[in-house]
């Protein structure tokens, strides 16, 4: 039984090293898709920041109604400033890290062609 283990046990790297690449692979995959998203999601919190202010024009003797706009306006400004704080943040680290944003970050490997 402890042959079969130990066999195994050197087997290891072969496996990591495949799974690996499949990994590279989703990431690069997931970064495409997050980078289509950004644009769509701020996109979106300017249209609900520009409903509530649309709600608070139109509502003019109404309390509740203008509330409801304000509060609209509200949430849209801080989802707004919260995306572009995160995306200055990862601007901020690409920066002070050097990292361009076409450079493939390397993945640690076993022997010669782990990258």
């Amino acid at each position: 039984m402890k042959k079969i283990f130990i066999s195994l046990s050197l087997l290891l790297p072969l496996f990591a090293s495949a799974q690996l690449t499949q990994t590279t692979g989703i990431v690069r995959q997931g970064s495409t898709l997050v980078n289509l998203l950004i644009p769509i999601v701020f996109a979106l919190a300017l249209l609900f920041f520009f409903w509530g202010l649309a709600q608070y024009i139109l509502a003019s003797g109404d309390a509740s109604k203008l509330e409801e706009g304000r509060n609209k306006m509200v949430w849209g400004v801080v989802a707004l400033f919260v995306m572009a704080s995160v995306w200055g943040l990862v601007r901020f680290i690409q920066t002070e890290f050097k990292i361009t944003d076409n450079s493939a970050i390397p993945v640690p490997g076993f022997g010669s062609g782990g990258q």
